[in-house]
């Protein structure tokens, strides 16, 4: 007997009236759009019902325009922080024993490497034996059994390095957070959707839709943000000027030929930050508000407290951006830097300090922006690609199986509406290849359906009767159905899982595509003849 439960009847048109839903937003692209940036600002939010799903499909970099970024990270600048990190250890290590190795000097190297002189050359042997010492094992299962360090003795001087597999842990931990970074300062000035992910040993792929220019992003990214709160020694206007052992001359910001000449060792980093925002100084001007975590709370509030009256500064990357002069005590660890800041910068300045600071700079190997106008011809193209490949198929379905092509072109429209507001749910980006994925499924979608009819009219010169007919196309057709679709399937996952950037873009559209087709071919398509075939009641059925 043809009949599809009350219950099944029910789950299936319900799983359509969601799918409908959460695609019907993105017949509404821009208006959708707005809504959703004032939701996300905080602004009155209007133009959209707030009780209907406001979820779209995001548009890739092909179909939006924006901007494409080659960036590389400079892995050697690591290398040189890790050398000087280790040169006051080292030292220390040395000097406990200077009666047997002698006064200790550092000498010029490469950014790798630490060459240490001792005055005693009998004592050269025993001074890298203490440097051997302070060698660390390496944590991670590549460098196992191996050390940080590796020293060499060539005489009253001492070469350490950093070993092969700290190099490449070092290579590894650098590129993680320099992702995690650049990711987070992209999302912090709500950037829809961007593509950030790591190429090669040292390279990394930026590509971010609906900027104006690659310039605003290199902006925002390729600062380094490494924020230091220094101690002044004096300001200096002379541009030969020397700076004193334990001193560094940096420029002013704000004055162009004045600078300051400053303590190297910072009293607090920027990596003891836990917030930073936007805000306005007593004169109304753009400023940031900052807020220490303890540690960085305790020493600031008592630098402070000793130094009332003296000047600090605030450098910003090698650049003094703000250099205040203490009124009193700063206790609780929060206070703000002012400058001559435009809201834009204050604001940018505030996410890079939240976010943090690049562990190396970077180098941009390649740079585009894509105009929204190429992206838009894209969307047309594809939209005209649809519209032809989805009117050949409808025509030929309504062609060759009359009432039935009808309802298989429903399940059509359906199994389209279907794959948006999954895509729209699960907040997928769709690319031009996504598009060709699509089109290519508007092709396969009907092809369940043909097996079905196909089947249909077999069992019509056999079968007692339409309706046992209709049951057995569906139960027979099954099988190849499955079969068909499951091979084609776990091509769409190897194409995920083995390739990136707009070929999964294609894999996801094309699997999604597979799955929405099987539901609308073996139910939706079935519920519809099976309402047809309740209330008309033939005797006989032409497909």
């Amino acid at each position: 007997m043809l009949h599809i439960s009350p219950f099944r009847q029910a789950l299936i048109w319900l799983t359509v009236t969601v799918g409908l839903l959460l695609a019907l937003p993105n017949l509404f692209y821009d208006r959708v759009e707005r809504y959703n940036d004032q939701v996300t600002t905080g602004a009155d939010a209007s133009g959209w019902p707030s009780f209907l799903p406001s979820n779209l499909v995001n548009l890739g970099l092909d179909l939006r325009g924006g901007a494409h970024l080659l960036a590389q990270v400079n892995t050697a600048d690591v290398y040189a922080s890790i050398m000087d990190a280790t040169w006051p250890e080292v030292r220390d290590a040395l000097a406990a024993e200077r009666d047997t190795v002698g006064f200790v000097t550092r000498e010029n190297s490469a950014p790798h490497r630490l060459i240490v002189r001792v005055s005693d050359a009998a004592g050269a042997a025993r001074a890298a034996e203490i440097v051997r010492g302070l060698a660390r094992p390496i944590q991670s299962l590549t460098g196992a059994g191996s050390t940080d360090i590796v020293v060499s003795q060539n005489g009253p001087v001492l070469t350490i390095s950093l070993s092969d597999a700290e190099k490449q842990a070092v290579d590894d931990r650098t590129m993680q957070q320099s992702l995690e970074i650049i990711r987070r300062r992209i999302d912090e000035v709500g950037t829809r959707e961007p593509v950030i992910q790591r190429q090669g040993d040292d390279r990394i792929l930026i590509q971010v839709p609906g900027v104006g220019s690659s310039a605003e992003i290199i902006a925002l990214i390729g600062t380094t943000a490494q924020l230091t709160f220094q101690q002044v020694i004096g300001p200096v206007s002379e541009p030969d000027a020397t700076a004193g052992v334990g001193q560094e001359i940096l420029p002013s910001l704000d004055e162009p030929g004045l600078s300051y000449i400053l303590d190297s060792a910072p009293v607090v980093t920027g990596e003891e930050l836990v917030d930073a925002q936007p805000a306005f100084d007593q004169n109304g001007r753009p400023a940031v508000n900052f807020r220490f975590n303890v540690s960085g709370a305790r020493k600031f509030g008592d630098y402070t407290l000793d130094h009332i009256g003296t000047q600090f500064a605030i450098v910003l990357d090698e650049e003094v951006i703000s250099a205040p002069v203490i009124q009193s005590h700063i206790p609780g660890g929060s206070g703000i830097i002012t400058g001559n800041f435009t809201v834009e910068e204050s604001t940018n300045l505030a996410v890079l300090l939240r976010a943090g600071a690049l562990p190396a700079s970077l180098d941009f190997l390649e740079e585009r922006t894509i105009g929204p106008q190429l992206g838009q011809d894209s969307i047309d193209a594809g939209k005209r690609a649809a519209v032809v490949g989805g009117l050949l198929v409808v025509v030929f379905m309504g062609l060759t199986y009359g009432l039935f092509g009808i309802f298989a072109n429903i399940a059509l429209v359906v199994n389209l509406a279907l794959i948006f507001g999954i895509l729209s749910l699960i907040g997928a980006t769709l690319t031009l290849p996504g598009i060709a994925g699509i089109v290519l499924t508007v092709g396969m979608a009907v092809d369940a359906n043909v097996l079905v009819f196909e089947r249909i009219r077999e069992e019509l010169k056999t079968a007692k009767g339409p309706a046992r007919a209709i049951e057995l196309g569906y139960e027979r057709a099954l099988s190849a159905i499955i079969d068909a679709n499951i091979t084609t399937l776990i091509t769409a996952g190897i194409l995920y899982w083995l390739g990136s950037g707009p070929v999964r873009g294609f894999a996801v559209t094309l699997g999604l595509g597979i799955v929405t087709s099987v539901f609308t071919a073996i139910f939706v398509t079935r519920a519809l003849i099976v309402l047809w075939f309740s209330r008309k009641r033939p005797k006989t059925i032409e497909v």
